[in-house]
C-alpha cells in the first residue's frame, strides 16, 4: 500500500481505501463534502472526539462492520463485529488488525486515558503495509516493542496526549518509514499548529505533514 490510499479527514480520524474495502478509525466532524463510505470502522476510545455517533452515521452503510473500544456501545442499528482490548486480533477482507494499548502516564492526564481502561490504538497490515493509529496516548513503555511499522500516525497536540517532545521519543523508539501527526489542530489552533508542523520536520527527518481531505478544523466550539 502506498501512502495515497491513506487519508486524514482531521483530528483522530483517517481512511484507508484499498480495492478490498474502506476502513475509517475514530470518525469526527465529518463534513457534507466527504463522501467516503466505510466498510468498517475502527474504534479507538469512548470521548466524544474519537466515538461520536453522530458522524459515524455519516460514513457508514448498511452493512458497515464495526469494532468498538471498551465502554463504546453503539445506540444505532449496527454489526458490531467485535469489542477490542489490548491484544485483540482479528483478520477483515485481507486486512490483518492488532490492537495495542493506549493510555496516559503523564501525572497531569492519567485521569484522561487510564490504563485500567483498556483502550486502545490499532495496527493494520494492508498489502504488507504496517499502519499504526495510536489513538489517545502518551509515549509508553509498550511502543518499544513494536515490530515492523511502516506508517506510526501519532498525537501531538499535548494536554489530553502527548505532545511534540514525547511524540518525538516515540517515534524515534517506534522507527517507522514515516511519522504522520494527528490530534494536534483542534488544542493547538492555527498558529500553534503551523510552528508545531514546522517544528517536527526539523526534529524527525521522517516527518510527513499531511492534509486534511476536509477543511481544517482549529477548536472545539
Amino acid at each position: 500500500m502506498e501512502i495515497d490510499n491513506l487519508f486524514w479527514v482531521n483530528h483522530a480520524c483517517f481512511y484507508i481505501k484499498t480495492k478490498e474495502a474502506t476502513i475509517f478509525i475514530d470518525p469526527f466532524k465529518i463534513s457534507d463534502s466527504l463522501k467516503e463510505k466505510a466498510d468498517l470502522i475502527l474504534i479507538s476510545h469512548a470521548h466524544f472526539d474519537h466515538f461520536n455517533q453522530n458522524d459515524i452515521m455519516k460514513v457508514m452503510k448498511k452493512d458497515t462492520k464495526f469494532i468498538l473500544a471498551n465502554e463504546c456501545k453503539l445506540e444505532i442499528e449496527a454489526d458490531a463485529l467485535a469489542t477490542a482490548t489490548p491484544g485483540f486480533k482479528t483478520n477483515f477482507n485481507g486486512i490483518s488488525i492488532e490492537a495495542v494499548r493506549s493510555y496516559n502516564t503523564n501525572p497531569a492526564r492519567l485521569q484522561n486515558h487510564p490504563k485500567a481502561k483498556d483502550w486502545v490504538g490499532y495496527i493494520l497490515d494492508v498489502d504488507g503495509t504496517r499502519i499504526y493509529h495510536a489513538g489517545d496516548t502518551d509515549f509508553i513503555p509498550e511502543m518499544k516493542n513494536l515490530n515492523d511499522i511502516d506508517i506510526a500516525l501519532l498525537p501531538m497536540g499535548g494536554t489530553y496526549t502527548m505532545g511534540l517532545d514525547e511524540a518525538i521519543e516515540a517515534a524515534k523508539a517506534i522507527n517507522p518509514e514515516i511519522v504522520i501527526p494527528m490530534h494536534y489542530k483542534m488544542l493547538l489552533g492555527r498558529e500553534g499548529s503551523a510552528d508545531m508542523e514546522e517544528n517536527v520536520k526539523t526534529k524527525l527527518s521522517n516527518a510527513h505533514i499531511m492534509k486534511e481531505v476536509q477543511d481544517p478544523i482549529y477548536s472545539f466550539q
